[in-house]
């Protein structure tokens, strides 16, 4: 987290999700691998190639993907939340283009690109022989019945939204320190447990209202089934960056932005700060003017009076 902290620009940020139709996620269950590469790759592909074209944002954008494979119940529900800073630079990297204040990008727009690059890359895994195909799927080994099997999602919509924007940097920050580590179900969700059955608590995204959140009590076995569905393959990366967030200029690039956008990298608004507050604690959210570092001062316990307000010296520092 604080090295997410650190590279926080002082704009607006944006928050997609990518889902998988069911089909593919069926597939993907069966292909963790190399589907889940497959969707974390092509969604960052989609948002980079929209916002470079002219018609619409005309900038490099940077992307921070997450991925998740679950739903509500632990079924499996492969998808990916998206960060992106609103705007991007320059092809020349002289100009900080910055998009409409609560718009990024066309969904609609986003989610047939989304489409094509899936699907396009899910016959070139075929074609290497990537794939492999199991139960109730085993006959998509032959070419002609994986290609039958995909022509109608060439014609439905694939699901993309954009949620609303997320208010300044520090809410970046937050949902990053809430979502980004999470495993398939919390502690707090679970109500009772005994050696038959687990109960824990699930939302309806479908249902609006008092009806969304109820329980579930599934057998012992099957509980232990869905969670280890989302035991990611050995060595995958549930959080990888793209754009000018890519590892090779990250540093380059953010400084660059900073610069643009007249903001001091690492550093609180008053350069007067010493090195006396180097080893002081760091909040988890930046400063909202600069995007800079916020300096805990002080640390007020429940039910204490705050003493009197610093001298001169201290209120500098």
């Amino acid at each position: 987290m604080t090295a997410r902290e650190a590279e926080l620009l002082p704009v607006r940020y944006f928050h997609l999700v990518f889902t998988l139709p069911k089909p593919v996620a069926d597939i993907a269950h069966q292909n963790k691998r190399e589907l889940y590469n497959l969707l974390m790759r092509a969604s960052a592909d989609t948002v980079i190639r929209i916002a470079t074209d002219p018609k619409h944002l005309g900038a490099r954008v940077g992307v921070t993907s997450v991925l998740h494979t679950w739903g509500s119940a632990m079924t499996h529900h492969p998808h990916v939340h998206m960060i992106v800073p609103g705007g991007g630079l320059s092809a020349d990297s002289t100009r900080w283009i910055a998009c409409r204040r609560n718009f990024f990008l066309s969904v609609r727009v986003l989610s047939r690109l989304y489409r094509r690059l899936v699907l396009d890359g899910l016959a070139r895994l075929h074609t290497a022989g990537k794939l492999h195909f199991f139960g109730g799927h085993a006959e998509l080994v032959d070419r002609a019945a994986f290609d039958a099997f995909l022509q109608p999602l060439r014609k439905i919509d694939w699901v993309v939204y954009a949620k609303e924007p997320f208010a300044g940097p520090g809410a970046v920050l937050a949902y990053l320190s809430r979502y980004t580590h999470r495993v398939a179900i919390s502690n707090s969700r679970l109500i009772r447990v005994d050696d038959q059955s687990v109960t824990f608590r699930v939302k309806d995204y479908r249902v609006n209202g008092p009806g969304r959140h109820t329980t579930m009590t599934l057998k012992a076995d099957e509980f232990i089934r869905r969670f280890l569905i989302h035991v990611l393959p050995k060595g995958q990366h549930r959080i990888r960056h793209y754009g000018f967030f890519g590892n090779g200029n990250r540093a380059a690039n953010i400084a660059r932005i900073r610069e643009l956008l007249g903001a001091e990298r690492g550093r609180a608004c008053d350069d007067t700060v010493d090195d006396t507050v180097a080893h002081r604690g760091v909040l988890a959210l930046p400063c909202p003017c600069c995007g800079g570092q916020l300096i805990i001062v002080e640390t007020i316990a429940p039910q204490r009076h705050p003493r009197a307000p610093p001298g001169t010296a201290r209120a500098a520092a």
